[in-house]
């Protein structure tokens, strides 16, 4: 028997107004009859959301006793659903077709995973065919497989990821552990962490065995490691679950030795449910790095950050949404999605940047080159600037959606050339502008920097095929062929054609420097027509996680396309998400997370007493500390003990953290120091210079009230 669904997307367990009971055996054709459904073929139409209904494809689903609710191919991945089993306490989940031929090949364990109503296997790596199928077989209480219940699913397909752009010009091993036709390098170590895992996750390298996930990754900075390495996230992983931060100021960090020595190292989600939480990812000195398919909600300072001299590196179906709120430029947090300090053919494609304040910084005024960077596919949804912002660096930029952009489009500065190549601009009133002159000087007040979004010598922008659609009244863009002197743009009439010498900035005389039109330099790609954007980005395999992830949010597009403060609701959706797994089959369950925080809600045993480093990093990943230390600001006595570094309270000093049962709070500042703080908002003034209280089980965060140094921080449990 089969079931025709007309949906994109079967959610938990049957989301129809008459729901089916999972029964086992016949049963399910009695329970159709039953029910007035008809046992040979039953339409199911289901609600979709706004990210489920971009692309609509019919599901053919198999049943056996196990109940396939749904299974559909991705890119170079593939996933089935399926509703619990009576008496099942586990499940082996197999996969034969493409590289796997006709035989089935067991699931690595972590990949089947509990989500209460369902269950859930991806497998990844996968070569791309149309003749995937997954074998879901029940465990007994034994762990024996009871194959009388199993159920075959049928053929799904398996499409490519879109490899065009800078990071794979004339690199042909493929970016991070993967090969170019999806599956893992040979001799690639492959890493399972969630969110009870990140601290006791193990990975035997070429160098010794690494315990915790930084530790792990921080065992590529001497450049003796020869394994590729692909770490897969399962969950949510919070900064509050890691063994440590590699980055007091970004959270986990990738780095080399020097970027000559290929690191192969893949960072990705698995499902559609992966994220990091309250941290994101610093990249540095690496060459051959791949982040895909994660969410980053809530980081430190920037959500990825490919900081000094990166080579060959991809981030691509990436979410990014709110980070830290720092005030003013960076109530949304800093930058979403940064590349600087010398990095090198790189790409950012099919990304999804929900309401970035500051989108991508694009280079910095160091760069020596060859800066070849490619943004493709990209959704700038309701996000206000930087998109890019370029200094220095070569851009190429195609097919991206601006979705109802605030301030402005890409920039450019600072002898920088960007191509603008069929992208769709969708009520943007500023999509286009080279640094004081034309549009940029008739900005008005709405930019920080008014009335130029720079103050730098202008870069050059070379424009093709792009799509203004929905234009306000305000609505500025001016082409070199309108006004060769107040210009946002040259427009050329086919991608082929080159710009002049003659064309120059107005402020610091730069030129084009036609990077696009020399084959020696450029990559080979095929562009969408711009009109074709908002449905490729929007759909199945478009930009964010695996069909758009596990968050959903609509913009109200009258209200949010020319506002470009933080959105309360947004930011609160953001700061309490929280998953929805349980565990994985066969492990000891995730536990829940309670606090909207990430991370689990153990209870806490003995007392949590916390220093900080001259950089102001905390000795226990328990509090997440953003801020900045010192070794000269004096010293504080602690049960007899002298500290001498401390974190300085600065306006942008923030401390959080999540107490699961009542404790005692004791804040250690200088000896000749009155203590000073702000808990949770509310000023709290000592009057010596430490200062206790008894906090109930509840979130916190310790900011600012006075120029004060916070030397320690102790938590003893309330009898």
């Amino acid at each position: 028997m089969r079931i025709q669904l007309l949906t994109t997307c079967f959610a938990a367990v049957l989301a129809t107004t008459a729901q089916i009971p999972f029964v086992k055996g016949k049963a399910i054709d009695d329970k159709l009859t039953e029910m007035g459904m008809g046992a040979d073929s039953v339409s199911l139409t289901f609600t979709a959301s706004k990210a489920a209904t971009a692309s609509r494809a019919d599901l053919e689903v198999a049943f056996g006793d196990v109940v396939i609710t749904e299974t559909r191919g991705w890119l170079e991945s593939a996933y089935v659903k399926f509703a619990p089993y009576p008496g099942a306490t586990s499940y082996h989940v197999y996969l034969k077709g493409g590289q796997y031929g006709n035989a089935y090949t067991l699931l690595d364990e972590p990949l089947v995973r509990n989500y209460g109503s369902y269950g859930r296997a991806d497998a990844v790596g996968l070569r791309p065919a149309t003749d995937y199928q997954f074998r879901v077989v029940p465990l007994d209480v034994e762990g024996n497989e009871i194959s009388s219940a199993a159920s075959e699913t049928s053929a799904v397909s398996v499409e490519p990821y879109n490899r065009e752009g800078f990071a794979h010009f004339n690199y042909n091993s493929g970016v991070g552990a993967y090969l170019d036709d999806g599956t893992l390098k040979p001799g690639a170590v492959v890493v399972y962490v969630t969110a009870s895992t990140a601290k006791s996750v193990t990975a035997k390298l070429s160098s010794g065995t690494f315990t915790g996930l930084q530790a792990i990754l921080s065992a590529y900075e001497k450049g003796n490691v020869t394994h590729p390495l692909a770490v897969r996230v399962i969950g949510c992983l919070s900064a509050e679950d890691m063994d440590r931060l590699g980055s007091s100021a970004e959270g986990i960090q990738l780095k080399g030795r020097s970027n000559s020595t290929p690191l192969n190292i893949t960072f990705e989600g698995i499902g559609d449910d992966a994220t990091l939480k309250n941290m994101g990812m610093l990249i540095r000195n690496a060459q051959s790095v791949e982040v895909r398919n994660i969410g980053i909600l809530y980081c430190l300072d920037d959500g990825l950050s490919f900081d000094t001299d990166n080579l060959h590196c991809w981030a691509h179906h990436v979410d990014i949404f709110y980070g830290r709120n720092k005030g003013g430029d960076q109530a949304k947090g800093d930058g979403s999605l940064d590349v600087k300090g010398n990095s090198q053919y790189v790409t950012f494609s099919y990304c999804h940047f929900w309401d970035s304040g500051k989108s991508s910084l694009c280079g910095m005024k160091s760069e020596t080159g060859p800066n070849y960077i490619t943004y493709h596919h990209n959704w700038f949804d309701h996000s206000d600037s930087r998109h890019p912002r370029v200094r220095t660096m070569t851009v190429h930029a195609y097919n991206n959606y601006y979705d109802g952009v605030a301030k402005y489009g890409a920039g450019a500065t600072t002898g920088s050339s960007i191509f603008m190549d069929r992208n769709y601009f969708r009520n943007t009133n500023k999509p286009m502008l080279i640094s004081l002159q034309g549009t940029d000087t008739k900005m008005g007040t709405d930019l920080k920097d008014a009335p130029s979004f720079s103050g730098e010598d202008g870069g050059m922008i070379k424009a093709f095929g792009n799509v203004f659609a929905e234009k306000s009244s305000s609505f500025r863009y001016a082409t070199y062929q309108q006004n060769a002197v107040e210009f946002d743009a040259y427009e050329v009439s086919t991608p082929e054609e080159a710009v002049p010498a003659t064309v120059v900035s107005k402020q610091g005389n730069s030129t084009y420097n036609n990077f696009d039109t020399n084959p020696q330099l450029m990559y080979v790609y095929t562009a969408d027509a711009a009109a074709d954007v908002p449905a490729r980005v929007t759909g199945w395999t478009g930009a964010g996680r695996m069909a758009h992830g596990d968050f959903q949010w609509t913009f109200d597009n009258a209200k949010e396309d020319r506002n470009y403060a933080v959105i309360d609701e947004l930011s609160a959706a953001v700061k309490n998400y929280r998953s929805s797994l349980l565990g994985i089959f066969g492990a000891e369950p995730e536990q829940t997370d309670t606090t909207g925080q990430g991370g689990t809600t153990d209870p806490i045993e003995g007392v949590i007493f916390c220093t900080f480093d001259k950089s102001g990093q905390p000795s226990t990943t328990f509090f997440t500390v953003n801020g900045n230390g010192s070794n000269s600001k004096g010293t504080a006595t602690v049960d007899g003990q002298t500290l001498t570094t401390c974190l300085k309270m600065e306006s942008s000093t923030s401390i959080r953290f999540t107490l699961t049962q009542p404790m005692t709070m004791t804040l250690y500042f200088g000896d000749t120091e009155t203590a000073s703080i702000k808990i949770n908002g509310r000023k709290i003034v000592g009057t010596s210079s430490t200062y206790t209280e008894q906090l109930p089980a509840a979130e916190y965060e310790l900011t600012k009230d006075k120029s004060v140094n916070l030397f320690a921080i102790k938590l003893v449990p309330e009898a």
